[in-house]
């Protein structure tokens, strides 16, 4: 920077830097491995990974590791390195009934083919302190693995794909099949190649939330739910599992699995009218990477919110919305306010100065 002031911080900047690694290091803990991270705190890893906009779970537990478990920090420092890696190719759309299930739900439907599966979640659970988690060891763990999977050859086998719920409402025709204010448009647009420009195509619209801040959009989606907004959604189905990735193979041109990465899928159903009047359920949909419930229900609540026709909350304008859910780009623009504006407040001081002068003058010497 160009302000004087600063001039020779160099050697503070970087002792300062120092400072923040000693924080993280003074404890008489054992230090934590990147492996422990990433096993034991997977649903930190996965939300780094979603904001991050990079799905490597050793990256990210080592981002978080390197932040001190600062998740915006982490996200950050994981999408800075993206930003160095070279693009070698592009994989082929995938399909969520291809996902391999460790979790879906439908709070629609009691009875849905395939059946409810549960999974990992705390939802069922009181949120009470373990205080058993003080004297956790490899042996409890072990215990608890084994008592778990004891009865696991009396347990049916799951399939290997499940129905979509929202098809039985297509069958219907209760479902209203739309894009983006009513257009056509079906082009897939790279938001990490271009500024983000409004009215933004269906597809900047996902990935710019696929990549939000959960948090923010937690909040935006919650403030449509509570009556800033018309949407009163419904969970069509919520999906967890493993999803291939496939890319054309370079010799055949066939499409061939590379392998599979972790995902959340949310479709919430809201009930609208159609342009004609009909009335018919509108459909909103989630997609981010790893086991991030909350974050997949609150990108379908805003995408289905950012489709009304007219505005009338903040939570139904696309340009506030994709605007202010980037938590990276909110975070840098808060942080950014702690560097030197010596000149910029000087000039404001000098002005409140001068106002209060004439303001205090006798009314003869102002007029």
């Amino acid at each position: 920077m160009a302000y004087v002031a600063v001039k020779g911080g160099k050697v503070a900047i970087e002792k300062a830097a120092k400072c923040m690694e000693y924080e993280r290091i003074k404890g008489a803990s054992s230090p934590l491995e990147v492996e422990q991270i990433k096993d034991q705190l997977s649903l930190l890893v996965d939300r780094v990974m979603g904001e991050g906009s990079l799905y490597a779970p050793d990256l990210a537990a080592l981002a978080i590791k390197q932040s001190s478990g600062d998740m915006l920090e982490s996200a950050f420092i994981l999408r800075a390195y993206r930003t160095t890696q070279p693009r070698l190719g592009f994989t082929l759309p995938g399909q969520a009934g291809e996902m391999r299930i460790m979790r879906r739900i439908s709070a629609a439907f009691k009875d849905i083919p395939g059946g409810q599966v549960l999974g990992p979640t705390p939802d069922y659970s009181l949120r009470l302190m373990d205080f058993d988690l003080f004297e956790d060891s490899h042996k409890r763990r072990q215990e608890f693995i084994q008592s778990l999977f004891r009865d696991i050859c009396e347990i049916d086998e799951m399939p290997e794909n499940f129905p979509k719920i929202v098809e039985l409402l297509r069958k219907e025709n209760l479902l209203e099949e739309r894009d983006r204010k009513g257009s056509s448009d079906l082009r897939v647009d790279d938001v990490t190649r271009g500024s983000l420009t409004f009215p933004a195509s269906r597809s900047v619209s996902l990935q710019s939330m696929a990549r939000g801040e959960t948090g923010g959009m937690l909040l935006l989606a919650y403030s449509n739910m509570r009556g800033y907004g018309n949407v009163h959604p419904t969970v069509g189905e919520l999906r967890v599992g493993f999803m291939p990735v496939n890319i054309l193979h370079p010799y055949t041109r066939e499409a061939y699995a590379v392998g599979e990465i972790k995902v959340t899928e949310a479709e919430i159903i809201s009930q609208s009218k159609t342009s004609e009047g009909t009335p018919k359920f509108t459909l909103g949909y989630g997609l981010c990477f790893g086991h991030n419930e909350v974050k997949a229900i609150s990108m379908a609540v805003l995408d289905r919110a950012t489709q009304a026709d007219e505005s009338k909350a903040p939570s139904e304008d696309q340009e506030f919305v994709l605007s202010h859910i980037d938590g990276i780009e909110s975070m840098g623009f808060c942080n950014h306010f702690k560097l030197p504006h010596y000149v910029t407040f000087q000039s404001s001081l000098d002005r409140i100065r001068k106002t209060q002068e004439v303001w205090d003058a006798p009314e003869a010497v102002v007029e």
